[in-house]
């Protein structure tokens, strides 16, 4: 997953997230995407009060982490995150941690959101609002919108 990330957050590993190996719990590195991602929306300028403005939320539906390389308590994070694929109802963030002491690379992953009515909770078209935000921060187009039947 090379590419130019614009978007970091630090984090730093907290003693409960390391486990009897001393490194960090693989699934720790999901709560680690998340917070990326949820930071990710706030800086782009469309939070999560935008999408429930809109009448829709979105929800996790896949997710996936490689992981490269060993993190350990106290060690600060940088956590990049991006929209690299926005379709009709659903978008997909991809992420990349580095540490920041020594740049080393040690998890890549994704996560696949859908957009969803926040009453039924069926997909939804991802609003214009969050394409625009996207598209303006990350300064290169991404995936025009699919016209696939939702199965």
């Amino acid at each position: 997953m090379p590419r130019h990330y614009q978007f970091f957050v630090p984090v730093r590993v907290r003693y409960v997230e390391t486990d009897m190996q001393g490194h960090v719990f693989f699934g720790h590195y999901l709560t680690y995407f998340d917070l990326a991602a949820t930071e990710y929306i706030k800086a782009i300028g469309y939070g999560m009060a935008d999408f429930l403005r809109e009448g829709v939320d979105f929800f996790y539906v896949e997710s996936h982490c490689e992981h490269k390389g060993r993190a350990y308590f106290d060690q600060v994070l940088h956590v990049h995150a991006a929209v690299t694929h926005l379709g009709r109802t659903s978008f997909r963030f991809e992420f990349a941690i580095f540490a920041e002491d020594s740049d080393q690379l040690i998890a890549t992953g994704r996560i696949v959101a859908v957009v969803v009515d926040a009453k039924q909770a069926r997909p939804s078209p991802i609003p214009d609002g969050f394409r625009t935000a996207v598209a303006a921060y990350e300064e290169n187009p991404v995936s025009a919108p699919a016209r696939v039947a939702l199965l």
